[in-house]
């Protein structure tokens, strides 16, 4: 495990952020953004969070809102609390009983592989 694996930024409730994010690590939102996400490790929404834009992650688990499109690497894990307006692009996916979900959903690794190159490198 890296060090930048290890690293978790937060948007902490109540926070609203507009624009682009690119990280490295992993990232928890507790807080609003509006505006497109890439990270280079797990994103997690939070049952507060809310995201209005396109994401792009090696994992997720997500207990709150998403509108938008989603590339998820690895596995996209949807709470019950979840409510998803998204297209989906992922190598696994896990949904709980009571989760929302309203789109579309990919399981083709060969377009997760070739999307996911458009993430910041670690």
């Amino acid at each position: 495990m890296t060090a930048d694996e290890t690293k978790i930024s937060t948007i902490a409730s109540g926070a609203e952020i507009t624009g682009e994010i690119n990280a490295n690590g992993n990232f928890r939102i507790e807080g609003k953004v509006k505006g497109n996400i890439k990270i280079s490790g797990k994103l997690v929404i939070d049952g507060t969070g809310e995201i209005e834009g396109d994401v792009v992650c090696k994992s997720a688990l997500i207990s709150g809102k998403l509108d938008g499109k989603i590339l998820v690497e690895e596995l996209l894990e949807l709470k019950s609390t979840a409510k998803i307006h998204a297209d989906i692009v992922t190598g696994k996916i896990s949904i709980e009983e009571g989760a929302v979900f309203t789109g579309t959903c990919n399981m083709d690794s060969k377009e997760v592989l070739q999307t996911s190159a458009d993430k910041p490198q670690k």
